[in-house]
This record gives C-alpha cells, sequence and structure tokens, in this order.
C-alpha cells in the first residue's frame, strides 16, 4: 500500500488509543484538469474500533467529491464514535474489482455487490461495507453534496449515535418470496440495467440520478467521438478501461487529457467538452456530475 502524500501521524489520541478524527483532505481545482493516479491524494480513514480504509482522494470541490478506496480481503468498515458513517449526501458505491457487501446496520439491510456493479443510497443512511471473499476491494465513491457543503464527519456527529448495529433482518422469515414489508434504503444498480441514451456515439448508461448527484457509465468505440457538451455542475469522469482523450474549452484556454485507466479528468460546471477514443480498444469510464447533469442558461461557463 502507497504511502506518498499521506499526513504525518497526528500527535495525541481520542482517548482510546488511536489518533483523533481529522478531516479527509479536499483536493479542488480552479481549471479543468487532468488526475492521473500517481499523484492523487492519499489518506487512510478511520480507527481501529471502525476500521482503517486506504483512500485515493480523486476531487472534493464545493460541488462533488469522488474517491477511490480500498480494504484488504476480509477487511472491513464499520463506525465509532469519532467515525459515524451517515452522511448528509447521496452517495453510489461503484466495486472496481473485489466484491463488496454493504450493509444498512441500523434497518439491517445487506447487498452482495459484485465488480461492476454499484450501490446507491440517500443521506442520512448508516452503511458498513465488508471485502468479500479472497479478492482486495476497491470502490469508486462518488459523493453529493461534499464534506465542503458540511455533510459528512461534522454532520454526522450530530446524528444519534447507532450504538446496536444489526446485519439480520428477521422479518423476511415465513415472507420469502415476496415484495417484503418494510421501504430499502440500500439500491443494488446491475451493471447492465442503467437507463441507456446515445450521445452523439457516446453509449452513457445513467445508474443513479437525483437533485444532487447523477452518476453514469460512457462507452465509446474506438475511432468515435462523442458530441461537445457541458453540464449543470462540476463532472469528474474516471477511466476504467481503454485510453480516453478529453478536450475542454473555457473562457481562455483548451485543455486536452490523454486518460488510461485509474486516470480522472476534473471539468467545471458549465465548460464546455468532447470524449474522443483514439485507441484500438473501447474506451470505458465512470462520470459524476453534482448537482445537475443537464445544463441550463445560467450554466455556461464565463
Amino acid at each position: 500500500m502507497s504511502t506518498e502524500n499521506v499526513a504525518p501521524p497526528p500527535t495525541g489520541t481520542d482517548g482510546g488509543g488511536s489518533p483523533p478524527y481529522r478531516p479527509s483532505p479536499r483536493p479542488s481545482y480552479d481549471r479543468p484538469t487532468a488526475i492521473q493516479r500517481a499523484s492523487v491524494t492519499r489518506h487512510i480513514w478511520g480507527d481501529a474500533e471502525a476500521g482503517e480504509v486506504f483512500d485515493l482522494i480523486y476531487a472534493s470541490t464545493d460541488k462533488l467529491h469522488v474517491l477511490l478506496f480500498g480494504l484488504a480481503p476480509g477487511a472491513a468498515f464499520r463506525h465509532s464514535r469519532a467515525f459515524p458513517t451517515v452522511f448528509g449526501a447521496d452517495e453510489v458505491l461503484h466495486v472496481v474489482s473485489g466484491t463488496m457487501v454493504i450493509a444498512n446496520p441500523q434497518t439491517s439491510e445487506v447487498l452482495r455487490v459484485p465488480a461492476g456493479d454499484s450501490a446507491f443510497f440517500r443521506a442520512d443512511t448508516w452503511h458498513h461495507v465488508f471485502a468479500h471473499g479472497p479478492e482486495p476491494l476497491r470502490i469508486l465513491e462518488f459523493l453529493a453534496p461534499p464534506p465542503a457543503a458540511g455533510t459528512t464527519g461534522a454532520y454526522a456527529r450530530t446524528r444519534e449515535y447507532l450504538e446496536t448495529p444489526s446485519y439480520t433482518d428477521d422479518s423476511v422469515f415465513g415472507q420469502l418470496p415476496g415484495p417484503g414489508s418494510r421501504p430499502r434504503t440500500l439500491t443494488w444498480l446491475r451493471s447492465g440495467d442503467p437507463v441507456y441514451r446515445l450521445e452523439g456515439e457516446a453509449l452513457v448508461g445513467v445508474l443513479a440520478s437525483t437533485e444532487h448527484l447523477t452518476v453514469t457509465t460512457l462507452s465509446l468505440p474506438s475511432a468515435k467521438a462523442g458530441p461537445v457538451h457541458a453540464h449543470g455542475g462540476d463532472e469528474i469522469v474516471y477511466v476504467t478501461a481503454g485510453t480516453l482523450t478529453v478536450r475542454v474549452w473555457d473562457a481562455t484556454s483548451t485543455y486536452v487529457f490523454e486518460l488510461a485507466p485509474e486516470d480522472a479528468a476534473y471539468i467545471p460546471a458549465g465548460a464546455r467538452h468532447e470524449y474522443r477514443n483514439f485507441g484500438r480498444d473501447a474506451a470505458e469510464a465512470m462520470v459524476g456530475v453534482a448537482p445537475r447533469y443537464l445544463e441550463t442558461a445560467g450554466d455556461a461557463a464565463s
């Protein structure tokens, strides 16, 4: 596990032998920016009780927070007094590799989500994550409204603390198969079930879209291009396969980024941009936009 860009250990503890809570770093950008994996901000979240998670934080703007986190096989994160896991934001957790078991320890819901699929939940949802099986777990996380809006650590510590997690829903016995009696807070987003749209020659699959956050897949065949377009929110495009070229225009400059797998690009709200694939293989990516995917008249970059 790389330790570059990790802050030195803090002095003092929270009284339980673990370092005290420190907010995660918030890398942000004042212009369109390519974000290579090698230069991404590293961070370790958690403590001995909650579990420790290795984070690569790609961006944390005033609109959108995106990171890649990892757990070793059999590892997990839960929560502690210093690190409660109930935030004031919508989230999509996309499984890049391994198998994720995600639970709401307040409602006893549990999902098993394989690589290529995602889980979605809204604000005020407690969540624990387990790396199930023999492979390391790597999760791409999209969160909005972001920490800059006060939705994460500080918000979580204002919620009623969950003393006793539960992972077993006994109400299902005598009721299956059937629709169930309780509303669900965790949604399994299967890779084959998005709402697809053709944007030029780009195949876009909408996985989740709320008033705060939209997350899509992007597939662009070799030698093809998407249309020039803009969004009503900040965008992070994260490449999962192939090579994606991103061209962005702002008021004064043109930017061209060539992104390999695990690279990303930040595109500010209202900036005109396009995707191109000059490679031999299809380019695949995950895209997060917040707060609005569609551009409105007031969103154009000045």
